[in-house]
């Protein structure tokens, strides 16, 4: 029979043992869980800004005035429908702090324009707690630009498709 601290011992082990396998395991998921979703290696579009994980350029091309690619009224989400919506008829957004505000082209990813050309909206973001990343840019000229990764790639919105 085995001592009281040799007991004790043994139980210590068996937990580290347990708390070592349930850690491996939780790594082990997270492992396959992000195997099927598919690689994670970031692209650029050539400008160097990242491309949005979310967006992959469809067909129609490149917008010759921006180099942005253009990305299809239809193939956004719907939260963003509901924005340009908001847009089209001048409010009331959200988020009247932000939203309708300047936006000032920092990243320089849209084509450059003087102060206040720019204006942003937000997209909102089903389950985020704040903002999220979503935008929706709108040019005096009335060209609009979307982006999921909070300004790091931007797509021209081409509208009616």
């Amino acid at each position: 029979m085995l001592g009281h601290d040799e007991g004790v011992k043994t139980l210590g082990s068996r937990q580290v043992l347990l708390g070592v396998l349930a850690v491996a395991v939780v790594v082990l998921a997270w492992v396959v869980v992000r195997a099927a979703q598919g690689p994670t290696t970031s692209t650029t579009d050539g400008r160097g800004a990242a491309a949005s994980a979310t967006y992959v350029p469809g067909p129609l091309g490149t917008d010759p005035v921006s180099g942005l690619p253009w990305v299809a009224e239809s193939a956004l989400p719907a939260q963003a429908h509901e924005t340009l919506a908001l847009i089209r008829a001048g409010g009331p957004f959200p988020y009247p702090r932000s939203d309708n505000q300047t936006f000032d082209n920092r990243e320089r990813l849209l084509p450059g324009q003087t102060r206040g050309y720019y204006r942003e909206f937000t997209v909102i973001t089903p389950g985020s707690a704040d903002r999220g990343a979503r935008r929706i840019i709108v040019g005096s000229g009335g060209e609009k630009y979307w982006t999921d990764d909070h300004y790091a790639s931007f797509s021209r919105i081409r509208e009616g498709t």
